[in-house]
């Protein structure tokens, strides 16, 4: 029997598609193979619109939901090409979607992610599991980050504490202590790459800065820094999540030099991550895995160890046999097949959720109805 899972991610920072299958047959999950789609540059471009309030919400919402419902159907169906597997040997698909609102402390919270399942379903012939996050905050959770219970599943060590740190658009943290009876904390931190992307598309039209040498050309305007770290978001103890939609340039709004803005925001994000670290931690040792797109950021990764000293263990999860770039599209695939088997997760000290919650919803487009199910419909009608 069949146990591959796909799972489809567009994050915050919305580079890519992340499309990955999963193999669940021994005690470890196994990255099969992974694709990664390129998202038609209008599409992202409506797509940023939609994260803020505008003009005709509901006819843009309703169009881009179905043009991302396609595009992960296409991601999948290269994905399966790549991989020489037919569709047929897939179980399910865990897709994420992608935010455009992520708002967990409104008087009526809520949280928003497109790309209609329907639509990856129907192409696909492959059931789809999709909506992840709204159960926890019905639960009320803050629907966010649902990463932690995944990395308690890989990563935590019984020899010594282990920390998860993703730098996605958004970056979050995950803290294991090393006694399995303590609860697992996970939150984020608060801005990721997000507003260092924003900006360099901003100033010097690329998409993001390899390896932070645009910053690193650049001073720390130590006051903008100390104004962007009195935010109140930052000493707000979790559980707590944020998204683009709270860090975005006009959260910024500064007239300070280009390259000195981009050099503080690297500051401003290894500040965030590592004053999260120190707060957790009170062992002599950690060992801190990074993962998502900044961790391929050398200049913000050295930062990071720099700040946190030698009690901290700074390495990517590739060095233990977890792609980095991967781990979060491997999470929906995990997600998808704990779905399946109704298995409920508790969360309540990563979101806050009241009781354990059983995620997403299924949308089956590849059953067959047998002739007892068609007679019984056409009497219905």
């Amino acid at each position: 029997m069949s146990k591959y899972f796909i799972g489809l991610l567009s994050g915050t920072s919305m580079d890519a598609v992340d499309a990955a299958i999963v193999d669940f047959s021994a005690s470890k999950p196994k990255l099969v193979a992974y694709h990664s789609e390129a998202i038609p540059e209008p599409l992202r471009e409506k797509t940023r619109l939609l994260c803020v309030p505008g003009e005709n919400e509901i006819n843009r919402f309703g169009e881009a939901d179905i043009e991302w419902g396609r595009l992960f159907a296409q991601a999948t169906e290269n994905l399966l090409k790549l991989a020489n597997i037919s569709s047929k040997e897939i179980v399910a698909i865990g897709s994420h979607g992608q935010t455009i609102r992520h708002h967990p402390t409104a008087n009526l919270p809520f949280t928003l992610q497109i790309g209609d399942p329907n639509t990856i379903a129907a192409l696909t012939q492959i059931t789809t599991i999709a909506d992840f996050r709204r159960m926890d905050m019905a639960q009320g959770g803050q629907g966010a980050p649902l990463a932690p219970a995944f990395h308690r599943y890989l990563f935590q060590n019984p020899e010594h504490d282990t920390m998860i740190v993703n730098i996605g658009g958004i970056a979050n943290i995950t803290y294991l202590p090393a006694d399995p009876q303590s609860k697992t904390i996970g939150f984020d931190t608060g801005p990721g790459n997000n507003l260092m992307d924003a900006w360099c598309r901003q100033h010097i039209n690329r998409p993001f800065d390899e390896d932070g040498q645009w910053a690193m050309q650049g001073q720390v305007n130590e006051t903008l820094l100390a104004r962007l770290l009195s935010d109140p978001y930052f000493s707000q103890q979790p559980p707590k999540s944020t998204g683009p939609e709270y860090f975005h340039l006009a959260w910024l709004d500064s007239t300070i030099a280009a390259v000195d803005t981009q050099r503080t925001l690297l500051e401003l994000t290894a500040q965030t991550i590592a004053n999260a670290a120190r707060e957790l931690v009170r062992t002599s040792y950690c060992e801190i895995l990074l993962c998502g797109g900044g961790a391929r950021n050398t200049a913000l990764v050295t930062k990071i160890q720099s700040l946190l000293g030698n009690k901290f263990h700074v390495h990517l999860t590739d060095d233990i046999g977890v792609p980095s770039e991967w781990l979060e599209a491997m999470l929906f695939a995990w997600l998808a097949k704990l779905r399946l088997e109704e298995c409920p997760l508790d969360l309540s000290s990563i979101t806050g959720s009241r009781q354990p919650v059983l995620l997403g919803g299924v949308f089956d487009a590849s059953k067959k109805l047998d002739s007892s199910e068609g007679n019984r419909l056409k009497n219905v009608h």
